[in-house]
């Protein structure tokens, strides 16, 4: 009848009445107090190998080691990219980027190693012109010690002396041969030494300078560079040889002697003035 019914719903409105007056009651210690989340975090020391004049390159962030998550094993395997004039001190150098990767952790320290090398891009903007050609070759070589790195090379057509001619393009066969002559250099460059002393020669041996000599009866070429470097695989990792990278390599040339002072010759038996 139409009197239940009415009943019905004012009993459920008062039910309903009641479930909303307990969800307004504000319950104390519900939301937890906001942390800073770099109270968890702690800072390590990036130590660049030796062949860079600047060792101490910055400082990296981790969150600290709690339970079986483990500080060092997060920090293995970054890679940091830093300019070549932060490493060598030298600003000609800003246009040339250097990556390097956490090898291991000893203590605060993170011991990097060579990951690779780049251009900056206003750099390689800056070398790309019209009414002239590109020439660009890239050789995968394996060092001594193990590492496969791939190399990347470009270069630039100029025109010859005395020349009238705007444009200096060449032609597709002189390209090729430019081009096997560009792999062959590299490959032997790869091949030929371990990684130290490949990225040695990268940083200050005038290698694109030697192919611009070496292709000059082809073509005159100019702007040649090593325009990255890619570290494809790597042996299997061993401390003593990632220490080499980090041990100074001051060669024992022995202590300063004190010069003797020379005798005045007497004559004598035998003896000569």
């Amino acid at each position: 009848s139409r009197g239940d019914s009415a009943q019905r719903s004012a009993g459920t409105a008062v039910m309903l009445v009641g479930k909303n007056k307990r969800l307004t009651k504000s319950k104390k210690g519900s939301r937890k107090k906001a942390l800073d989340p770099f109270l968890k975090k702690e800072w390590y020391k990036l130590q660049a190998p030796s062949i860079f004049s600047v060792k101490d390159c910055g400082k990296t962030i981790i969150t600290k080691t709690q339970g079986q998550k483990v500080a060092s094993d997060g920090l293995k395997g970054r890679v940091i990219e830093l300019s070549l004039a932060d490493l060598n001190s030298n600003e000609a150098l800003s246009w040339r980027k250097v990556k390097l990767c956490v090898e291991d952790v000893q203590g605060y320290n993170c011991l990097l190693n060579f990951h690779g090398m780049d251009m900056t891009r206003d750099k390689l903007c800056s070398l790309i012109k019209k009414r002239q050609s590109i020439i660009e070759a890239y050789v995968d070589a394996r060092t001594t010690d193990g590492y496969i790195v791939r190399l990347f090379c470009i270069a630039f057509t100029r025109p010859q002396d005395n020349q009238i001619k705007k444009t200096c393009y060449a032609q597709s066969s002189q390209v090729r041969s430019i081009r096997a002559r560009m792999v062959q250099t590299l490959s032997d460059l790869g091949s030929s030494k371990d990684l130290k002393g490949l990225v040695k020669d990268l940083i200050s041996a005038p290698i694109g300078e030697q192919i611009e000599r070496e292709c000059s009866g082809i073509f005159p070429i100019k702007d040649c560079f090593i325009r990255k470097v890619k570290v494809l695989k790597k042996p299997k990792f061993d401390v003593s040889s990632l220490m080499e990278w980090h041990t100074d390599e001051g060669t024992d040339v022995g202590t300063a002697v004190a010069p003797v002072a020379e005798e005045g010759l007497v004559a004598g038996a035998g003896g000569r003035l």
